[in-house]
């Protein structure tokens, strides 16, 4: 394996609702986070929280909106973090009123569930005012990568 590099690396990018799109961008990111020397489950807990964002910003966020509207998407990777950013077109939400998935009386429900892993696997998750655009920020936690 080569060295790994130390120079932070952005990606910005307008995602269509394309899955070859997203699984193009997302790997640009994996791939960078590889070569920063990112350990194989740190590249999965970035992974699987980049597309639950993308995801959810799809399904909820532009939900009755036109299918043509991208999402803004912004990532950086350097050696002690990567930051992801998700923006969606749609009028936002409240995370403080989505329902804890893992209490009895909503383990019959379907959501929550995405937001509850990305909060589980990023080490901050915060959302801008409108609740229509997501940041998420990874940090190891000192394991050899």
């Amino acid at each position: 394996m080569a060295e790994p590099t130390h120079s932070p690396q952005h990606f910005r990018a307008e995602l269509p609702r394309d899955t070859g799109e997203i699984q193009r961008f997302t790997g640009e990111v994996i791939e960078a986070a590889e070569r920063m020397g990112y350990a194989k489950a740190a590249r999965f807990a970035v992974r699987l929280a980049f597309e639950e964002a993308v995801s959810n910003a799809f399904k909820h966020g532009h939900a009755g909106l036109d299918r043509s509207l991208t999402l803004l998407v912004e990532a950086e990777v350097a050696p002690d973090r990567i930051r992801l950013v998700v923006e969606d077109r749609g009028p936002g939400f409240d995370p403080g009123a989505i329902a804890d998935p893992t209490l009895d009386e909503n383990l019959d429900k379907p959501s929550g569930r995405g937001l509850m892993l990305i909060r589980a696997y990023m080490t901050r998750v915060e959302f801008n005012e409108a609740g229509n655009r997501i940041e998420m920020l990874y940090r190891p936690t000192g394991e050899q990568a």
